[in-house]
């Protein structure tokens, strides 16, 4: 049967709070299943109050998929699969603020992440979160006509993304920190689950469209990076100790807000492997 879950939506367009449940203990195979129903949904759902030390982190990340690495950053110790994502006192940048989609500059992207707060700001350290469901859904017809087919290339070099995760680099680098990743993806991808469309290029590691310059690639991607994030299309999240958000990268982007300036903020991330997008 599962459990009986409350279900909260936080806006229109995508993301809902998910009550009712302690994700350390109540995930048999019917509640599992239902958990990833409303995730499809909704596109991110939000949890709070969990106790997920990075065992049960783990354990319960890979009832959901296939834990991977991510590429740039090492992982805790004990735990490779769980990266640190920490902004100190400090430090200007935080890692990955801007718009974006996890590593679009892989082959095969990431089908999901999750996000549990460990430490957060007394303010601040919210976090944005846009459908491109919902952006896809909003283009005129001749927009989606003439998108369709075309295809981006996607780099882990474009200087505003990398700004953002220097610091982690120069204390937790990898040995592919330094090389530049790059990937060519459909601008309008169908989700492999529900089978809706969505936008899939984004302003963190898009470069141009594929056969064309960047500079003649500008204006339209500066058109549609803009639409992309519109408020009709977001959520925001604001954290506390204990939260976890869980976010369909195929179809959401996000952006951790860089608003807690001599505050420290702890947060450990786990990626789920995706396929390639089509």
């Amino acid at each position: 049967m599962g459990k009986t879950l409350e279900v909260r939506k936080v806006a229109g367009a995508l993301g809902a709070e998910v009550h009712g449940i302690d994700l350390a203990r109540d995930l048999d195979a019917a509640t599992t299943r239902q958990l990833r129903d409303i995730w499809l949904e909704h596109g991110v759902v939000f949890f709070r109050d969990q106790e997920l030390p990075p065992a049960q982190f783990i354990e319960f990340a890979k009832k959901l998929g296939e834990v991977i690495e991510y590429p740039f950053v090492k992982g805790l110790e004990g735990f490779p699969l769980i990266i640190p994502v920490v902004k100190l006192e400090h430090e200007r940048n935080n890692f990955g603020g801007i718009w974006h989609s996890d590593t679009a500059y892989l082959e095969a992207p990431p089908m999901a992440s999750m996000l549990v707060a460990r430490e957060v700001p007394p303010f601040g350290g919210d976090t944005l979160f846009a459908s491109q469901n919902a952006a896809y859904e909003a283009l005129s017809d001749g927009m989606k006509k003439m998108l369709d087919g075309m295809v981006a290339v996607n780099s882990s070099a474009k200087a505003d993304v990398t700004k953002t995760r220097e610091d982690r680099i120069a204390e937790r680098g990898t040995e592919t920190a330094r090389k530049v990743l790059e990937a060519e993806h459909p601008v309008i991808r169908t989700h492999p689950e529900t089978g809706r469309k969505a936008l899939y290029v984004n302003f963190g590691h898009t470069l141009r469209f594929k056969d064309m310059t960047e500079e003649e690639s500008a204006p339209l991607l500066g058109y549609l990076f803009a639409h992309q994030i519109k408020p009709e299309f977001t959520c925001r999240f604001s954290w506390r100790p204990g939260s976890l958000a869980l976010w369909d990268n195929r179809c959401t982007q996000h952006n951790p807000v860089n608003d807690y300036h001599g505050y420290k903020r702890v947060m450990h991330r786990i990626t789920l492997k995706g396929d390639k997008p089509r």
